[in-house]
Order: structure tokens, then sequence, then C-alpha cells
């Protein structure tokens, strides 16, 4: 991380994380979680509330510390050396916290936010099932509104903290219409873990391990309708804003790979092989090299992600994309090349690179995958490009024969055209 990026109130804070994760976070307690012997890692988030660390974003009059994006982003890049369940525990304040902050009632806050940040209660984002994927707005969970309270029925799977949490943030179906907007079919409903909220399976994962992640089974469990937040099939608003904070934290998290490239570099400077350090490989550091630029270019682009939400930038929503997907990536290659570094010892569990990179496969597939990350690169750019207005050079006009430029012509005129070439 360098200084010139960040204030010194967010350079303090980077190092108030930093000391943390130093001083209170034992390797014995990763080894825990990576042999699952930790389910949740629940002293985890009483440390970090302990000394302020949940809900770095939010108001201080519910418990956060009032500050912006790339405070957070800095926070989030130092928990990240300490792996993907963590990290995870670490961020969902931000992401859960997010939904209660700009769409809940000052109930809801009292009651649920302002303990959330406080470490007193755990929750997660129940958004995915087993039948939708990345189609979210096909979800088949049921609210049914009966009087003062819904009635949930449904599944989600791949909830991080389902064994663990004491509430969940769950979007469910509650308008039946067949003839409503797919945007207008989807509630987000706050419920308590309880009667009717069962966690069935605990997932075994490649990585990723003792975070809780598991499945959500609701059968008739009873809501207050005063848990909904938002308005009544108003889900995707919530949703649309959530996907802002899932994909930042998760870019932020990768950023964390300095760890397994800091271990690959360290070795490379102790390991010797015909005759000399092999960091005097043009093989070896030829690999340090790309990995560096590769991670500091993912680094700009998070913070000018996190920048570009700060400042309520007009395309921060495709700016974000770009920076989780480039930085998930640039972290896959960082990690696969600091094993090559250090060749068949970093492929055994005598170093932790293996578990770093078990971790970090999954950073590409969560919080949408970076082909979905492309979908809505394009789909934002082109909407930039098209509709809105645009006061640069228009480059065709440099063509050495502008008339003739063949794609600013309608269908109809290409069609002219090619039936004149060929007769």
């Amino acid at each position: 991380m360098y200084d010139f990026l960040l204030t010194p109130e967010q350079q303090a804070l980077r190092d108030e994380v930093k000391r943390f994760v130093k001083e209170e976070i034992t390797s014995e307690f990763l080894r825990k979680m990576d042999r699952d012997e930790i389910v949740y890692p629940r002293e985890f988030v009483e440390r970090l509330a302990h000394y302020n660390l949940r809900g770095i974003r939010f108001p201080e009059q519910w418990g956060g510390r009032g500050m912006d994006w790339v405070a957070d982003v800095a926070a989030t890049e130092e928990i990240g050396c300490l792996g993907m369940a963590l990290g995870c525990a670490f961020v969902m304040p931000s992401i859960v916290g997010e939904a209660l902050n700009c769409f809940g009632t000052d109930f809801q806050k009292e009651k649920y936010l302002k303990p959330y940040l406080q470490g007193k209660l755990v929750a997660a984002e129940a958004l995915t099932e087993p039948r939708g994927g990345s189609d979210f707005f096909g979800a088949t969970t049921r609210a049914v509104l009966e009087g003062d309270h819904f009635i949930l029925n449904g599944q989600k799977r791949f909830v991080v903290g389902a064994d663990g949490s004491d509430f969940f943030l769950v979007y469910c179906k509650t308008n039946f219409d067949p003839g409503a907007h797919k945007y207008g079919r989807i509630s987000l409903l706050i419920v308590d873990a309880g009667p009717g909220v069962e966690t069935e399976y605990h997932y075994g994962l490649l990585g990723c391990k003792g975070g809780g992640t598991g499945r959500l089974v609701f059968r008739d469990a009873k809501v207050p309708r005063e848990n909904l937040v938002g308005e009544l099939h108003g889900g995707a608003l919530c949703f649309n804003q959530m996907m802002i904070p899932e994909r930042l934290t998760s870019a932020a998290g990768c950023l964390g790979v300095w760890g397994a490239l800091d271990l690959a570099v360290r070795y490379s400077n102790k390991r010797a092989a015909f005759g000399k350090l092999i960091r005097k490989f043009q093989a070896v550091n030829f690999l340090v090299a790309d990995s560096i630029t590769e991670l500091d270019a993912a680094r700009a682009l998070t913070y000018m992600a996190a920048r570009a939400v700060d400042e309520d930038y007009p395309n921060k929503r495709r700016i974000v994309s770009e920076a989780k997907r480039f930085a998930t990536e640039a972290a896959w290659n960082v990690v696969n090349n600091a094993m090559q570094v250090m060749g068949g010892i970093g492929y055994t569990d005598v170093y932790p690179l293996e578990r770093a990179l078990r971790d970090t496969r999954l950073a590409l597939i969560w919080t949408g995958t970076s082909q979905i990350m492309n979908l809505m690169i394009q789909h934002e750019y082109y909407d930039e490009v098209l509709n809105q207005p645009y006061d640069r050079r228009h480059m065709e006009k440099d063509a050495m024969n502008p008339d003739e430029t063949e794609w600013c012509f309608t269908d109809e005129d290409m069609w002219e055209v090619h039936e004149k070439k060929r007769s």
C-alpha cells in the first residue's frame, strides 16, 4: 500500500489494522480454521469490535467510524492476507450494513445495525439459491404477507455465516403476479435465526474454511412486517446498491495476496540452486516482476473504484465491476506465480501458500463471476458511449476518407452500398 494514495486519517486507520493483523490473530487460529476445527470465527468478530473495526464507513450514531470507502479498502487490504474466511467476516458488516444503513428504518438500525457493529450480533446475506446462481431475479424463496408478518419458505445456498449468524438478510419473492416486472417481484427481509430457520448443510470447501458456509432452509418462518427492509417488492433497489460493497470488498480483499508474494520473494532470497540464490535467475525474478506489476495495477483500479463511489461518480458501477474482475484475476495470477517461484515446497503444507491458492480461487466466482463482471462492464460502457453526451474528439473524422467510413451508415444504407458494389 502506498501512503500517497491515502490521507493522514486513512493512513492511521491502515496502520491500526496492520497492527491488529500482526498482533491479535495467532497462526494457530488460522490453522484451526483451515482444519475445520472452528465453525465460525466469532472470536475474530469480537476482537474487531473491541478495536472498533466494524462498520468503518457507517455513522458514529450507529457505532461506525464515519469514514469513507478509500479507508475501508485500505483496511480490507491489510485484513486480506489472513485469508478469505476472515476477510469475509471482516467485510460482511460493510455488505449487510449497507442495506440497513441505506434502506433500514431507525428501529431496524437500533435493533440490528448498532449491536451488529458492536460485535454483539453476527449476520449474513442470503442471496443465492440452488437453482438460481447468477439468475438472482429468478428467486423462488417465497414470503407471503399475512397481516403483520410474512410466512417465509424456501432455501438459500453458499451463505457465508449460515452456521453462526444471529440474523440474515434474505431476498425473497413477494409479488406473485405473473405479469409483474422482474425488478418488482423481490423484497428484502431481516430474518432472525430461530424457529423455521435451519442450517441443513455445511459445505466442505476447497478453501475459505471456518466461515460457517452452508445452506439455509426456511419452513414457515414467521417474519414481522417491521423487518421489511425498504419498500415491499423493492428488493431490486436494495440489490442494486448492495452490489457495490459486495464487489468492491471482493477486490479489496484480494489485494491481500501481497502476503503470498512477500512469502515467495523472501523464500527466493534464501533458497539456492546451481550455486546461487534463485532470485538471481531471470525465470524467477520475471515472475516476481509480473506479479508486483499486476498487484499494483489491481490496487490502482480498486482505489480508483473506491474514490469513484465516494464521489458518486456516474460510472462508478462499471469501475467497481472492473476492479472486482481485474483484482480477483490478478490475485489468482500472483498466488500461482508465488507457488511457481517456490516450486514443490509451495505445493505442500510446509508453507501456507497452498492455503492462499485454495482461498483465492473462490474470489473469481463469488459476488459475480468474471464473466458476469464482463457482462456488466460492457453493458455500462455501451450505455456511456452511445447514450450519453459526448464532448471529446470524434476519431472517425480523422479517417483518410471520412465520407466513406462504412460504420456510420444505417443498415438500409449499407445494403444499398453493397448492392451498388455488387452490380
